[in-house]
């Protein structure tokens, strides 16, 4: 089957790293950071996890960002929205230390360039939480650029998140891909394998698995990352 697009997850796939990990270095920095404006550590995660839940849960009224900052403002108020450049702080300086406890794969880069080389169009279809400075960070750590990608999904430009599938119709309709002619390859079961539902072919990558569920994952194309690429070369040959 013709390819012409392979839409890619970040965390955990082109940039590997261990989940509960990265969510206690990333929550524990961000707490420091805001500690000396007041902010009680167990309430500022109850209101992040709060606002998590409801990106999740998105239908499309409005941006992840704007569904975010209106629930993290029922629990400190209107006026929290006055740190938000303390946030913007947060993710220029101390977020960049995230970075060590995350892994790195040379080959991730390769790919991509592969791809490219090909005339494969290619998206960063990364779970739209964070905000775009976040997630910039996160494809440098990669040993990528911004300008790698078509699109990359970040809380400002989405309005859906993953395991939604609207969060990939909105993708396609953003870009004009065809499903049928693309790719979603991703490490979280539930996540990344639901593009399949709109007929992308998918491949699962199990350097950093994610199957909560516990599902047989035999039924899927899945593999490490030299599976993926042999995957990805023959699909786009």
């Amino acid at each position: 089957m013709n390819t012409t697009a392979v839409l890619f997850d970040l965390d955990g796939t082109l940039l590997p790293f261990d989940q509960d990990v990265f969510i206690k270095a990333y929550f524990g920095s961000l707490a420091k950071k805001l500690e000396p404006y007041g902010f009680d550590s167990a309430k500022l995660f109850e209101a992040i996890w709060g606002g998590t839940r409801e990106m999740v849960k998105n239908n499309g009224t409005a941006t992840n960002e704007e569904v975010f900052w209106k629930c993290f403002a029922k629990v400190y108020g209107d006026d929290v929205l006055s740190y938000q450049p303390i946030f913007q702080e947060y993710y220029f300086n101390e977020f960049q230390n995230v970075k060590k406890i995350c892994g790195f794969q040379p080959k991730s880069a390769e790919l991509i360039a592969l791809l490219k080389e090909r005339g494969i169009r290619v998206i960063l279809a990364t779970n739209p939480l964070f905000p775009s400075i976040a997630t910039e960070s996160r494809i440098r750590w990669a040993g990528l650029s911004t300008d790698d990608f078509e699109l990359y999904t970040t809380y400002e430009n989405s309005s859906f998140c993953k395991p939604n599938p609207d969060y990939y119709r909105e993708i396609i309709s953003k870009t004009g891909i065809d499903p049928l002619t693309s790719i979603m390859v991703g490490n979280d079961v539930a996540e990344d394998l639901i593009a399949k539902t709109l007929g992308m072919r998918v491949f699962l990558l199990t350097d950093c698995l994610i199957n909560q569920a516990e599902e047989d994952i035999s039924v899927y194309p899945h593999g490490d990352f030299d599976a993926l690429v042999r995957f990805i070369d023959e699909e786009t040959k």
